[in-house]
């Protein structure tokens, strides 16, 4: 691979803007020159070498997207209407540079009724997305398993994919109707025929059978898959938490990043609690949440979220950062920060990846502006330039 530099960028560091060059070796961040005579320098140094022009436009580290079931909807964009597990990635796959994002927790659902249809599914996707990435890749894939606590039946799958480091990021859900997300009677039954196509008494039925295994569900058998995950060095996470005694049942199972708190003060607990707080891109951009919930730029605002991630929309993540920057809620280092090496950091891999360092990875992304929204112009990956994009006129 040949060395490169991205010329004239005004580079988003962790903490501050500097008007620069970057320049990569092997594939990691080789140096950031901030003069033309360490430019030049540079340049004597390598012989041969790719350069890219950022025309003054913002360099970021690339995205880290730790919550986004979107490869989901690839599958199956309507009820009972599946696609090739290996054409979803691939399609999938090539979307993910034109937003910025250069590393994609692909959020899987074990559960039943809220996401595809089928253990069978959510394994096949395991384990294709695992051997896709062992021989090809644009961005760096990995793999988000969301667990249902209430699917017993999945345990035995959990503890495997732990034990064999099959998964990246294990988080702990309880979609149950009458809390959490779906506390408002009738809303866990109306996005389940919604999404699910199922009629009236199919719904009864699924509700039924999940409030009965919710009342078996076990507190030493989170317990154990949290010490497994520890061991692995995986992190957890919970989910649509909606009460300080939630994050404090969470935090006994090791959980260390809390998603989509229901509620300000849910959301300031767990922040106070040292825990990671994920709030949607999505509610930013829109300016709410689509359940009524907890707005996210209130959390930010308060200090009680320190993650945006796509959820289900994977645009949002860029255009959220630079709406928080241009509204004044954060300044733009730190609305950065909050896709890229908070996550990392939250997920164990920030001394890797997630800023502008030297010796990290080379994963970096060019944006321009057009009419105030933000539009990726190159994505690299590693080094390598995944992604490039021009217009007409």
């Amino acid at each position: 691979m040949k060395p490169l530099i991205v010329m004239n960028g005004k580079v988003i560091l962790p903490d501050k803007i500097v008007e620069a060059a970057v320049a990569i070796v092997d594939g990691r961040i080789d140096a950031i020159l901030e003069s033309e005579e360490a430019i030049r320098n540079w340049r004597r140094l390598h012989s041969s070498f790719t350069s890219v022009d950022a025309a003054k436009q913002y360099v970021l580290p690339g995205l880290i997207d730790i919550h986004c079931d979107a490869i989901e909807k690839e599958v199956q964009p309507r009820p009972n209407t599946l696609f090739p597990l290996d054409m979803a990635l691939l399609e999938f796959e090539r979307k993910l540079p034109v937003h910025g994002i250069t590393t994609m927790y692909h959020s899987l659902s074990l559960g039943v009724g809220l996401s595809l249809r089928g253990d069978h599914l959510l394994t096949g996707m395991v384990e294709h997305i695992n051997s896709y990435r062992t021989k090809r890749s644009m961005i760096r894939n990995r793999i988000h398993l969301r667990f249902e606590v209430s699917h017993l039946a999945g345990m035995p799958i959990v503890e495997r994919y732990l034990d064999e480091k099959a998964i990246d990021y294990l988080s702990f859900m309880d979609h149950s109707p009458g809390q959490g997300q779906y506390r408002e009677p009738g809303s866990f039954e109306r996005y389940v025929m919604k999404n699910q196509g199922v009629s009236v008494d199919e719904v009864r039925v699924i509700v039924e059978e999940l409030l009965q295994r919710r009342q078996l569900v076990n507190g030493e058998h989170l317990l154990k898959l949290s010490k497994l995950a520890a061991k692995r060095g995986i992190a957890i996470a919970s989910h649509d938490d909606d009460s300080v005694e939630k994050i404090e049942e969470s935090a006994g199972y090791g959980v260390s990043v809390c998603e989509f708190p229901i509620n300000l003060e849910t959301a300031k607990f767990a922040a106070e609690r040292g825990m990671r707080v994920c709030v949607g891109a999505p509610n930013v951009v829109r300016g709410a949440s689509h359940d009524k919930n907890l707005r996210a730029v209130d959390a930010i605002a308060a200090d009680a979220a320190d993650i945006l991630c796509s959820d289900y929309h994977p645009s949002s993540m860029l255009a959220a950062v630079f709406k928080l920057a241009d509204e004044g809620i954060a300044a733009l280092p730190s609305a950065v920060r909050m896709v890229t090496l908070h996550p990392a950091q939250a997920l164990g891999t920030g001394s890797e990846l997630g800023s502008i360092e030297l010796g990290k990875a080379a994963d970096l992304i060019i944006v321009d502006r057009y009419d105030g929204q933000p539009w990726v112009t190159n994505t690299i990956v590693g080094g390598q330039i995944v992604y490039r994009a021009a217009v007409r006129y």
